[in-house]
């Protein structure tokens, strides 16, 4: 899969900002990563400005920590 160049930068510009807006997320993420495993159930919950929620949730499996970590090594992580 070949990605664009200018789509990269993009991206990378959308990402930086999505960090400054909201600080905590990946400080939280990057917390969290180290005490997920297989296993470990993620469960997200949204809340809609009128206080609706919807609220899924899933268990972590070997295929994806396999995932992720190929996903680390090919962003330089």
């Amino acid at each position: 899969m070949n990605m664009n160049p200018m789509m990269l930068m993009q991206i990378k510009g959308m990402l930086d900002e999505f960090k400054r807006n909201h600080p905590k997320v990946p400080m939280f993420f990057s917390a969290a990563a180290q005490s997920i495993g297989e296993g470990s159930i993620i469960e997200i919950t949204v809340t809609s400005p009128d206080g609706k929620k919807i609220c899924t949730n899933m268990k972590v499996t070997e295929s994806d920590l396999r995932l992720v970590e190929q996903m680390k090594s090919m962003s330089g992580m």
